[in-house]
């Protein structure tokens, strides 16, 4: 009997066990020589001084935590979000630089968001409001928007008798500035009313004074509803200010039981990149790998305990095929160097003598058919056939991939070298994209058992069927779009999706997810529809149910000239050899930059990301180096010039007066100065963050975000000229750096969700 692929691995494969991969760190003198080093696995390290239970205790302790019984107005089925704890209060910017790019899930406890809603009711009470309105679903000391929809409801139901429960759904963002902040669609209520209009005025007439909001206006059957700018101000910047990297997110909302803050959080395993071993890690990996890094930072802002997996194809017969293809073309001195462009070269050549033995062959074939017919001896090329088939690499490599299946150490110690290897120059790429692992799975890791239950399984629910000695499993009953999906071949192999089948069992097992995503190619819709399908008809709709596939269009024009797919690192240097152009032409401020090379690099990042997130994620993009790393219109290095430039703000304020450095801006700032137009669009601009972070998690899509922060630096951009910080009167010019400080963070930390490195020189 085979001994189990999995137990030989446990055996063989001596401290694979932990290739967890580790986070990177940025270190440097300066905050745009940003290195990414190794730094600890949060999994690995000592457990930290505050739980998330205790933190989920401590923050309802502070009243930032209120079970609720009814939907928000922006998409609140769209799992929870979690408030997530700060670094330690940065005074300086300085000292940005010298902090690790960490997920949210491991921000120091100790520097979590302190803005209570003790600050938030004795604000309130300064305005003239003797509590904290605060409708069920809502966390009014982290969201803005949730104070004034909630004192906005309280207000409208009093004067129109409506629940409460009907109008605060209706209140919603809207589309036009001139419209107001908030809008009511009134035949939403469903009040049995003749004339809608009429009913508006009649509401927006009775609407009562606010310190929150002004006299509200109708247009057509809304009504339209603005928010007073000195409040706004007041409520949102010092928010803003005290929580600093929690801003937005929103830690309660990821509990298993939201009544319950000792429940703990919801598990969620995130499935990504995963490439094959010893190919390119072309443009689709790419793409998984940026959209699956995204949805894991946004998943765990939003509370959830996040598994990162990079499932890699590491197993079948094309190992053989790379074995037999070393002993023939290899170099140990360059698969050292460049593990994964060695194999893959060798690979090319190795599959080209496959692939010429097998025409050979078919030509052989055709060539004794018509001997035969013609009455002619062909045993000459029968031989020649029989010589190949028995000799050639194809067979070679199916010998050599049934050794390792049986276990064998040589085989197996060859298979696990390349594997290693290419996982650490994996690593190594993927710190470079802010990216870690807490599993390195595969293929190889999936046990026989598990498959062996799932045929056992499909065959007593009669799922399957045999094929003319294939197993198959006829899905056209139920759609006829699924087709027939094969589960083992005619020789008994097992298929992708039959490994699929059993790693999402393992997976259950090992995790007990809550949620599991597949981050895989719009090319792989139908086998992925397949999977749930066939989860659910062996009764396993458990699991089905728990699954979901993110899906994404193709990147074009990434080839090379021969057509031949681009690796990541390469792509990665082209790109930045390319930014690093476009710095030298601005020789001044290329001058001013300490390590330009370095922030090149992590700029021509950002500009492949950024170009990667714009669209939205099932839409095909073209690869336009020129474009992307342009500083003109809506690209990476135009986001990262509106940081650095806040950044600079704030460094020539201090320059210019020390004693700044030294200010809680929170409470040192004079709001009420904050008058100008400027200033009050960007203050809502801030206050709409977290409602952003939210509605992400509806759509699933970075470019939610990326839009945002585009508005946002659009926004900054045209208030420079009408907010000068530095040359104003002392109280002014505390207040304008407190708009642009909260600025600053806010654009951080949607930077910091999409995986983008900020920088603050350029």
């Amino acid at each position: 009997m085979q001994q189990s692929l999995a137990n030989i691995c446990r055996a063989r494969l001596l401290n694979f066990s932990t290739t967890h991969l580790k986070r990177p760190l940025v270190t440097c003198s300066s905050p745009l020589t940003q290195r990414f080093l190794p730094h600890a696995s949060p999994r690995l390290s000592p457990p930290r001084v505050s739980s998330l239970h205790t933190l989920s205790s401590q923050l309802q302790l502070r009243g930032q935590f209120v079970p609720k019984q009814y939907p928000r107005p922006i998409a609140y089925k769209c799992e929870r979000t979690g408030a997530v704890a700060n670094f330690q209060s940065l005074r300086q910017y300085s000292q940005i630089g010298l902090t690790s790019f960490e997920p949210l899930r491991i921000l120091h406890a100790s520097a979590r968001s302190t803005y209570t809603m003790d600050e938030l009711t004795s604000t309130l009470s300064k305005l003239g409001l003797e509590k904290v309105p605060q409708e069920p679903n809502t966390y009014p000391a982290l969201n803005p928007f949730d104070i004034y929809r909630s004192h906005i409801t309280e207000l409208l139901s009093s004067v129109s008798g409506v629940d409460k429960k009907i109008i605060y759904p209706t209140l919603a963002w809207t589309a036009k500035p001139e419209h107001g902040d908030l809008q009511l669609a009134v035949p939403a209520l469903r009040q049995k009313k003749k004339d809608m209009k009429a009913f508006a005025q009649e509401l927006a007439d009775a609407f009562p004074e606010s310190p929150l909001v002004k006299k509200p206006i109708v247009t057509n059957t809304s009504i339209g509803f603005f928010f007073k700018p000195e409040t706004l101000t007041s409520l949102v910047l010092p928010m803003i200010l005290k929580s600093k990297e929690s801003y937005g997110f929103n830690k309660n909302l990821g509990l298993k039981d939201p009544s319950d803050p000792s429940s703990g959080p919801k598990k969620m395993i995130v499935e990504f990149s995963s490439p094959n071993i010893a190919k390119p890690f072309h443009a689709g990996h790419l793409r998984s790998t940026i959209i699956g890094g995204f949805l894991a930072n946004l998943y765990e802002g939003a509370g959830w305990d996040v598994v990162r997996m990079n499932y890699l194809g590491d197993w079948g017969k094309q190992y053989g095929v790379l074995a037999i293809g070393f002993d023939l073309y290899g170099n140990e001195e360059e698969l050292v160097k460049n593990p994964i462009g060695h194999l893959y070269d060798i690979y090319v050549k190795v599959s080209n003598v496959q692939h010429n033995e097998a025409e050979q062959v078919k030509a052989l074939k055709a060539e004794v058919a018509k001997l035969k017919e013609e009455g002619k001896d062909a045993s000459e090329q029968e031989k020649q056939i029989k010589k190949i088939e028995e000799e050639g690499i194809d067979e070679q490599a199916r010998k050599y991939f049934k050794g390792m299946v049986d276990g064998e150490p040589k085989a197996l110690g060859i298979w696990k070298r390349f594997r290693d290897l290419s996982i650490e120059k994996y690593k190594q790429t993927y710190a470079r994209l802010n990216i870690h692992y807490d599993d390195y799975s595969g293929e190889s890791q999936v046990k026989d058992e598990s498959m062996e239950l799932a045929a056992k399984t499909m065959w007593e629910k009669k799922v399957c069927e045999d094929s003319e000695g294939a197993v198959i499993v006829d899905l056209t009953p139920h759609s006829k779009k699924l087709g027939k999906a094969v589960v083992k071949k005619k020789d008994g192999t097992s298929l992708y999706l039959t490994r699929d089948i059993g790693a999402a069992i393992e997976r259950d097992e090992k995790y007990h997810f809550d949620k599991m995503i597949y981050v895989v190619a719009s090319q792989q819709d139908l086998h992925l529809a397949q999977l749930f399908k066939i989860e659910e008809l062996m009764g396993r709709k458990d699991i089905s149910d728990r699954c979901q596939h993110i899906n994404f269009g193709m990147v074009l024009g990434m080839s090379t000239r021969k057509g031949t797919a681009k690796f990541l690192d390469d792509i990665l240097r082209d790109v930045g050899e390319k930014m690093h152009e476009v710095m030298r032409t601005n020789e001044t401020k290329y001058a001013q930059v300490k390590d330009p090379e370095q922030t090149a690099d992590t700029l021509g990042i950002s500009a492949v990301m950024v170009q990667d997130m714009k669209g939205k994620r099932i839409n095909n993009y073209t690869f336009d180096m020129d474009r992307m790393t342009s500083f003109e219109g809506d690209t990476g290095p135009y986001l990262q010039y509106a940081h650095a430039r806040l950044c600079s703000i704030y460094r020539k304020a201090v320059e210019s007066d020390p004693s700044l450095a030294d200010l809680d801006l929170a409470t040192a700032a004079d709001l009420s100065l904050l008058q100008e137009d400027k200033a009050v669009e960007l203050v809502r601009q801030l206050a709409s963050w977290p409602d952003t972070f939210l509605n992400t998690l509806k759509t699933q899509e970075p470019t939610t975000v990326l839009t945002y922060l585009f508005k946002m630096a659009h926004a900054l951009s045209s208030s420079y000229d009408h907010l000068q910080v530095v040359g104003s009167e002392r109280n002014v010019l505390i207040a304008r750096l407190a708009l642009y400080v909260a600025a600053r963070q806010v654009l951080y930390n949607g930077m910091r969700v999409l995986g983008l490195s900020p920088v603050e020189r350029m």
